[in-house]
């Protein structure tokens, strides 16, 4: 039986990700977290070709988002990722109810 993934990505989110993913010719993202800052760790994404072994895979329109499975329950589980734009500038927030702290940065946080 697969396993529930509870990661949720915002409307604007996946429409982006649509995008970047189409744009590059990839089949998905990678998200994962890995130990960086002065907080412990942060966010990493990338467009894929394919899952690693190890990842779990949420299927949406258009695209696969392969997730480290590590990172997922020591660091995700609960994420919601969302796109925001305005007129300077744009970018994924990630609103993750583990994060206990961040970094005065906001490159890093910890769990």
């Amino acid at each position: 039986m697969a396993q529930e993934i509870n990661i949720e990505l915002t409307d604007a989110a996946i429409a982006r990700i649509q995008t970047l993913v189409s744009d590059a010719g990839k089949a998905g993202l990678s998200l994962a977290v890995r130990p960086a800052g002065c907080s412990g760790l942060e966010y990493v994404m990338d467009l894929s070709d394919a899952a690693k072994d190890s990842d779990l895979i949420k299927a949406y329109d258009g695209f696969d988002l392969y997730i480290d499975a590590e990172s997922y329950s020591s660091a995700l589980t609960g994420l919601q990722l969302d796109f925001q734009k305005d007129v300077l500038s744009s970018a994924f927030i990630y609103n993750n109810p583990n994060e206990k702290g961040a970094c005065g940065c906001g490159e890093s946080f910890s769990v």
